[in-house]
């Protein structure tokens, strides 16, 4: 069974249009300055058809505002690209002049590049010109994360800047630290639930760490004050659930693939982990993923085991001389 493809854009388009004013004050500080941030509205989709190919393109995020102080609109026109393309520059012309001309209001354009490669410098132009003559230039503000430094936004109060970190220039050996940079940041933002979950599923989906950096990861937790690295580890503790719940589903669709009833049994065995492992967490507190690997692994009769068991664990300690006992974790 096909693994679903990520649609990168859309993502984006979503954390663009969620936290648009902070994106703002982030990246466009004089579109912040002359904005009436009372006045603005998202636009529906608009979809145009090139004529000369038959397709339909539709524009990632457009965004009404007026001028502070006055009576006149313009659009902010902000296009997601997570691939390098060479017509890319021609194709946000193109865009700005049939918003100009739908609209008959001033577009402010921009393009934020989210690839890994390549590192050059993007377009940020488009220009028809002649011998004599230059007859149009046409230009836009240009965001290349692969050529921003994470360290020069690890100290703003900015979702935005929590979100877009994890792709940003990261040196290998600096993979562990900025995944923990970006979690410490969003902890001091204090947001409601469904944006946080929304930012740090961001930066999990774009850090993904290797078991060594995850080691480097932990390590530099424990440096972390002890508020917010509780905080953190509720995060962490939730991406752990939810890859729980990954494994449980591709176990259900290669079941499906090499014998429906096996893969029902271990998509089953995989939802009773993580039910067993959510009450380990309420009941003992903070647990190591070294815990929740441990918990995964175990057959179905250990969990039926663990599942009347845990009911006399007092402290963490318990738990895990049971794991040492079933010969399951080594410590």
């Amino acid at each position: 069974m096909a693994v679903p493809r990520i649609d990168h854009d859309r993502l984006f388009k979503e954390l663009i249009e969620t936290f648009f004013f902070d994106f703002v004050d982030l990246f466009l500080p004089d579109v912040a300055h002359f904005l009436d941030r009372d006045s603005i509205s998202f636009l529906d989709k608009e979809l145009f058809t090139d004529v000369t190919s038959g397709e339909s393109h539709e524009v990632d995020l457009v965004v009404k505002g007026r001028f502070k102080g006055k009576e006149t609109f313009f659009l902010v026109h902000i296009e997601a690209q997570s691939f390098s393309e060479s017509c890319f520059a021609r194709r946000m012309f193109r865009y700005f002049a049939r918003l100009y001309d739908k609209f008959d209001i001033p577009v402010y354009p921009v393009a934020i590049f989210s690839y890994e490669t390549p590192l050059a410098p993007a377009e940020e132009s488009h220009t028809v010109a002649f011998l004599d003559r230059t007859v149009m230039s046409f230009s836009y503000h240009a965001i290349q994360l692969n050529r921003l430094n994470w360290r020069d936004f690890m100290g703003k109060r900015n979702p935005i800047a929590a979100a877009l970190m994890s792709k940003m220039r990261i040196a290998p050996e600096d993979r562990a630290r900025v995944k923990l940079e970006c979690l410490r940041l969003l902890v001091t933002l204090r947001l409601d639930p469904a944006r946080m979950r929304m930012i740090s599923g961001f930066v999990d989906l774009y850090l993904r760490l290797t078991e060594a950096e995850d080691e480097l990861f932990k390590r530099e937790l424990e440096s972390t004050p002890q508020e917010a690295r509780e905080t953190i580890m509720e995060i962490v503790t939730s991406w752990m659930e939810k890859g729980i719940a990954q494994g449980m589903q591709q176990g259900m669709q290669q079941g499906m693939q090499q014998g429906m009833q096996q893969g029902m049994q271990r998509g089953m065995q995989l939802g009773e982990a993580a039910l067993v492992f959510r009450l380990l967490s309420r009941k003992l507190g903070e647990l190591p993923r070294s815990v929740a690997d441990a918990v995964r692994t175990l057959s179905q009769s250990r969990l039926e085991e663990l599942g009347d068991a845990l009911l006399e664990f007092t402290r963490r300690e318990e738990l895990e001389q049971w794991l040492m006992d079933h010969e399951t974790v080594d410590n």
